[in-house]
């Protein structure tokens, strides 16, 4: 267990599978670490389902010898490692929680399996996923927290309910009355929830028609962290997950400089941003 009160700055974050807080927040949580803040990372699923890119560990897909899940584990190890990022933990302990896998709707956007394992986050007893948070909230005390919108982004069911979890869980830690064996009471002060600029978007060539629903209207944005300084860093990351994140595909090619900037919205606090600016450059600003 970490010194709750060994950095002034605290920052949560709650992803759905390894990789996903990389590609979303990686230069966030590099920037964060550098500074000095203390940046936990909470991962629901270790990603047993996901699509294997890399032909030598092709066997590990879940259909043959079900092992990606545990590769995964030792990817996103290695891309903390990256980022700076030395308290990564999983919801309820590893492989407590299976990915629960995806299909493309007709619409464009990913949905739910025709059949899902039960033993699958998307199965999850909400309440019983979100103490698990609830204990850790309790015990990392973070002002912010960051997670997906309520359509998690693109509609993967892991995402959808890791923004369940997240919004049900710091809720439930807020409350003195509520399960006091998981620590003492907890309101995060500030939650904010990973989105993009749909002007930004379309001006460098996204189809207007196509874009995912996480791309929202600039006045719906509350910040934006500028990672230039921590791009090399976010990229190494990215490199480190392999198995979803292939070397010669549309993630590493092109002109890295796009994925310098994460944009985010604000779920629950005040937004401060400075004087002349229209968004926070600080998810830390106000406090």
């Amino acid at each position: 267990m970490i010194d709750r009160l060994d950095a002034d700055r605290r920052l949560l974050l709650v992803h759905a599978h390894p990789d996903d807080e990389t590609i979303f927040t990686g230069v966030t949580m590099a920037r964060y670490a550098a500074e000095g803040a203390h940046v936990t990372l909470v991962t629901c699923t270790a990603g047993e389902e996901g699509e294997v890119l890399t032909p030598d560990i092709a066997h590990f897909a879940a259909e043959h010898d079900d092992r990606l899940g545990q590769h995964r584990v030792e990817e996103l190890a290695v891309a903390m490692g990256e980022l700076g990022v030395d308290d990564a933990r999983f919801l309820g302990g590893m492989f407590r929680f299976r990915d629960s896998g995806m299909q493309w709707g007709p619409d464009g956007h990913a949905m739910p399996r025709d059949v899902t394992r039960d033993d699958t986050f998307w199965h999850a007893d909400l309440t019983e996923a979100s103490d698990e948070l609830v204990a850790i909230i309790r015990e990392v005390r973070p002002q912010v927290m960051v997670t997906y919108d309520e359509f998690g982004s693109y509609g993967h069911p892991d995402h959808v309910q890791a923004n369940r979890v997240a919004t049900y869980g710091a809720a439930l830690a807020g409350i003195a009355s509520y399960r006091r064996d998981l620590g003492e009471a907890w309101d995060v002060p500030k939650i904010y929830w990973t989105a993009g600029s749909r002007r930004l978007m379309r001006e460098s060539g996204w189809d207007a028609e196509r874009l995912p629903r996480f791309a929202v209207e600039d006045d719906d944005l509350a910040a934006v962290i500028d990672g230039t300084e921590w791009l090399d860093r976010k990229v190494a990351a990215m490199r480190a997950h392999a198995s979803q994140i292939a070397a010669d595909g549309h993630f590493l090619q092109g002109d890295m400089n796009r994925w310098a900037h994460e944009y985010f919205r604000l779920a629950k606090g005040t937004a401060a941003p400075a004087p002349g600016e229209q968004w926070e450059t600080d998810l830390f600003a106000g406090l």
